[in-house]
């Protein structure tokens, strides 16, 4: 059990945070601290989000003089300035979706040029030769490499477990480290990771999303080796346990830690394996009885992952530039090569008043990280490099200067 932190900023940003909670169902994504905190906010009366704007203000200014070591003042600042946005919005306070964009997630985002979405159809293309239109051709191949939902769940364990081997090899897990899985349906999302604390974690997978095969390695290593699960467990034991930085028993969507989290999950499938992970799970996969061409998808997933930030363009349109849901839908239909019913469920997640701007954690935290891992230093490996992702309080902030130090 973790008790409630000597420090009051920090106390403090944890009231916070679980009172933004209690006005907001899923917005504490995870929380492994001391449950009397919890029970005292649950006791309260329904915050008022414009009384939270303000202790989010006074946070921030208790920030200089609270003693904490200066890296730890930069992480809570960030994270607080994030909240107070939450906030103010709640209470009624407009701001544009761009501006909100920034305040939670340190990043500035436009619409990207369609051309280059143009470039990776070609390429996509030249992958997939033969008759009709390349939507028609990438959906046909999708619907051959969907895997059985009663599949699905045997199929995630197998690869977690191969996965698990190799991540506490090259990264360090806690011996009492474990996930679960559950399948669901009829969610905005695709798969989510509930951290528990105590090195445990329960990942829920929607069936409803159309799990295909060769995206099933990318979706183990996000949501557990060495992604998501990970980090938590590495941050436990190193920041909270040993390092004693509170702050770090709760996590919040529409933050910092959002984007930090979500790029470093995206670059997980590169950090663990790089080149072959294609064959090597269509090895596992062949263990349950289900085949699929992993050279082919090891060629194929990379461009179809240029074409997500089509999912950005998409949030872009419908918040800032005021367009219709449908021609959003045709919008994504024509740049992510994907149905109409797939393009619908995005719009679903896109509009939905918790998850509108989260979207921008995949794409810009993609990109932040993934140009941080390839600007490594001479010499320094990407296992080296991608573990301070998992044992530091890292910002965006903090890697765009390190690639602009190094540029």
């Amino acid at each position: 059990m973790t008790r409630t932190p000597d420090e009051p900023v920090v106390r403090d940003y944890l009231l916070l945070g679980l009172r933004l909670g209690r006005l907001v169902d899923g917005f504490v994504d995870c929380w492994f601290g001391d449950p009397a905190l919890a029970r005292r906010v649950a006791a309260e009366p329904a915050p008022d989000p414009a009384a939270l704007a303000r202790d989010a203000s006074g946070l921030l200014r208790a920030l200089d003089d609270s003693g904490l070591a200066e890296d730890r003042r930069r992480f809570l600042r960030a994270q607080v300035r994030a909240l107070e946005c939450s906030a103010n919005r709640l209470a009624g306070a407009g701001t544009t979706f761009l501006d909100e964009v920034e305040a939670y997630f340190n990043v500035e985002i436009g619409l990207a040029d369609t051309g280059r979405y143009a470039e990776v159809h070609d390429q996509i293309a030249a992958l997939l030769p033969g008759p009709g239109d390349l939507r028609a051709r990438l959906m046909a191949h999708h619907d051959r490499d969907r895997l059985p939902p009663e599949l699905l769940g045997p199929a995630l364990r197998a690869l977690s477990g191969g996965l698990r081997d190799l991540v506490g090899a090259r990264f360090g897990l806690p011996a009492d480290e474990t996930v679960e899985y559950e399948v669901v349906g009829d969610k905005p999302w695709n798969a989510f990771n509930r951290y528990t604390g105590g090195f445990r974690s329960l990942v829920t997978i929607n069936a409803d999303a159309g799990h295909g095969m060769s995206a099933l390695p990318h979706l183990a290593t996000h949501e557990c080796y060495p992604g998501h699960h990970t980090e938590h467990c590495a941050k436990e034991a190193g920041l909270v346990r040993a390092g004693g930085h509170g702050e770090q028993v709760i996590s919040l969507v529409n933050t910092p830690q959002c984007l930090m989290a979500e790029g470093t999950a995206e670059l997980a499938l590169t950090a663990v394996m790089g080149e072959g992970w294609g064959p090597w799970t269509a090895g596992i996969l062949t263990g349950i009885g289900a085949r699929m061409d992993g050279g082919l998808a090891e060629r194929l997933l990379p461009l179809t992952a240029r074409l997500l930030a089509a999912r950005q363009d998409a949030a872009i349109l419908l918040h800032d530039r005021g367009t219709d849901p449908d021609a959003v839908v045709a919008y994504l239909q024509r740049w992510m090569l994907v149905s109409e019913e797939r393009a619908r469920h995005m719009v679903r997640f896109l509009t939905d008043p918790l998850w509108r701007a989260y979207t921008v954690t995949y794409i810009e935290g993609a990109r932040l990280v993934g140009a941080w891992l390839a600007a490594r230093p001479a010499g320094q490996s990407v296992t080296e490099r991608y573990r301070r992702l998992l044992d530091e309080p890292l910002l965006p902030a903090t890697l765009s200067a390190d690639l602009a130090a190094a540029s």
